[in-house]
């Protein structure tokens, strides 16, 4: 456990000590998603850290949009993203910002640098650009368009914005060192020509600035004093100090890498999303099958349970991959507590209690959460005909069954012993309904302790139960085989998503809302479908099984 510690407190160290020398005077720091599709859980690592530092600190959390993209990005993708944010409960306040808000500011830092003679504009193509770059081992070559002169470059480029040259003819180019060990410091392209309408500036512009040259302008301008992001761009830290430096901006931000969340067999590529999307194999970038946050959320996964999991993965320098069983572990440690423990039978068969009285209904007093006292206590209606489990019933048990089986003696949980006596089947030879009869005196509650019986299954009563469909969800991607294929296609669970329909539910479930969490009794954590579930077709997914194989310290 100290190795975690120490790893989590880097940044912290990194930021106290900038605090400490006065290098720093308030800690701003932001989440800058680009809007091209939805965020996953790995996001969700970033939006809680930078957050989390903001507050520990006293400082402020900003939400940027970095869309400096605009074939990829929508507005769709937006709303989806700034939903996630507030879920998980990072507070942004009023501070929602937009790269392309800074597009003037970016076309008057690019002129600046031309008149320092920093950049330039190159009329290779990219291939040629790509070619005279030179390899890991060895230098790349100047453009021969490197020496332009300034007032050369201040036309030209004014005429890249004026739209007088076709897309992809030209571009800005940082003049920086063609034999840099570092191939991001080879004369990196800043800005292109591009004639694309984007979803917040419309036709507004012709030419957009990329990435490297934008991200450290975006945090100068707000005033972000540790860019916190993944280590992917640990080699483009040399760049974002030279654009920040050569810029000559006050305060300048300090870019600060940590290892990206990696979880064992999910899907968190954006173009295999969008490919499962776009063949329907899944319903949207919210089916509960993926790993986007929206379709945690969707799941029933909580904001508390994600929060804890990443207090569990904690942050380091190096990458590593951890079990999607601890995620499951999460949120099944943070519902144990919160979730009403109801009965529903997934899979149902009849229970006729054939000594019952034919139209009594009796109320039974039920906790609703049998660890939590605070959750008080419900009713429950019993009657002669019930609904029970399939499995909760055998003709030839083998040895260590201890439910229902000709013959032997089981508890209806908060009801009554019952004895089983016979079954009827259908013409295919399928158990259809399970005859018994009941001990009066075994009431639960009543203090009747003459025998004990190993076995306790779960019922609905039949004349109250509400049907619905049960979604039962394993993970998308088939875990023995692995990820991908030879060819580089996904591996796919043919058993992702199981349907159930015809499932009974206890009376309680009618006050169900979209999105709550419960217990089914014995089958595990389920919550209301907030996109199909309707008043008269309820739909429930499985978030998770009551079973777990992960062990915290593992």
């Amino acid at each position: 456990m100290a190795e975690e510690v120490m790893s989590k407190n880097f940044i912290e160290q990194i930021i106290e000590k900038d605090l400490a020398e006065g290098k720093v005077k308030k800690v701003v720091t932001r989440f800058p998603p680009e809007p091209n599709g939805y965020l996953h859980i790995g996001h969700a690592k970033s939006i809680l850290l930078n957050y989390g530092l903001a507050k520990e600190y006293g400082g402020q959390f900003n939400l940027r949009f970095d869309d400096t993209n605009p074939t990829k990005e929508k507005t769709e993708f937006v709303q989806s993203i700034l939903e996630d944010v507030k879920w998980l409960g990072a507070d942004f306040g009023d501070r929602v910002f937009f790269a392309s808000n800074y597009f003037d500011q970016m076309y008057e830092a690019a002129v600046k640098l031309i008149k320092k003679g920093k950049a330039f504009v190159c009329d290779l193509s990219a291939d040629e650009i790509r070619e005279y770059r030179g390899t890991l081992t060895e230098p790349g070559k100047e453009s021969p368009y490197r020496n332009r002169s300034i007032e050369e470059n201040l036309e030209l480029f004014e005429g890249m914005k004026n739209g007088e040259y076709p897309d992809g003819s030209k571009v800005l180019r940082a003049k920086i060192d063609m034999a840099s060990p570092n191939i991001n410091m080879r004369d990196p392209v800043i800005y292109r020509v591009a004639r694309m309408t984007h979803h917040n500036t419309g036709d507004k512009w012709c030419i957009y600035p990329m990435y490297d040259f934008a991200h450290p302008i975006e945090d100068a301008i707000e005033g972000v004093s540790h860019s916190i992001c993944t280590l992917e761009f640990e080699d483009h830290r040399p760049l974002y100090d030279w654009v920040v430096r050569e810029l000559e901006y006050e305060n300048p931000p300090k870019q600060i890498e940590f290892a990206k969340l990696y979880l064992t067999n999910v899907i968190t590529g954006k173009r295999y999303i969008k490919k499962l999307v776009e063949d329907g194999i899944v319903d949207g970038w919210d089916d509960p099958r993926l790993v986007s946050i929206a379709a945690l959320r969707r799941r029933g996964f909580t904001a508390d349970s994600i929060k804890k999991f990443m207090e569990l993965v904690g942050i380091s320098k190096s990458n590593s991959s951890v079990d999607y069983a601890m995620l499951e572990y999460c949120v099944r440690d943070d519902l144990k507590l919160k979730a009403n423990r109801y009965m529903a039978v997934v899979d149902p068969i009849k229970l006729v209690i054939d000594n019952y009285p034919e139209d009594q209904v009796e109320m039974l007093d039920s906790a609703n959460n049998q660890e939590n006292e605070a959750a008080g206590v419900r009713q429950i209606p019993f009657s002669k005909y019930l609904y029970i489990e399939r499995d909760d019933f055998m003709e030839e048990p083998p040895k260590k069954y201890f439910r229902l089986f000709p013959g032997n003696e089981v508890r209806l949980m908060n009801a009554y012993f019952v004895t089983c006596t016979s079954c009827e089947k259908d013409e295919n030879g399928n158990v259809t309904t399970v005859h018994c009869t009941y001990d009066p005196e075994t009431k639960s509650g009543s203090g009747f302790n003459a025998r004990k019986v190993k076995g306790t299954i779960h019922w609905v009563s039949a004349e109250s139960a509400i049907d619905a469909e049960v979604r039962l969800y394993e993970n998308i991607v088939d875990e023995e085989k692995g990820k991908l294929n030879e060819d580089g296609s996904l591996n796919l669970n043919p058993n992702s998503l199981v349907v159930k329909q015809g499932c009974k539910l206890e009376k309680t479930f009618a006050e169900a809302k979209p999105g709550e969490a419960f217990q089914f009794v014995r089958n595990g954590f389920f919550c209301l479908d907030s996109k199909d579930s309707t008043s008269d077709h309820p739909v429930y997914n499985r978030i998770v099984s009551l079973k777990s194989s992960y062990k915290p310290g593992k």
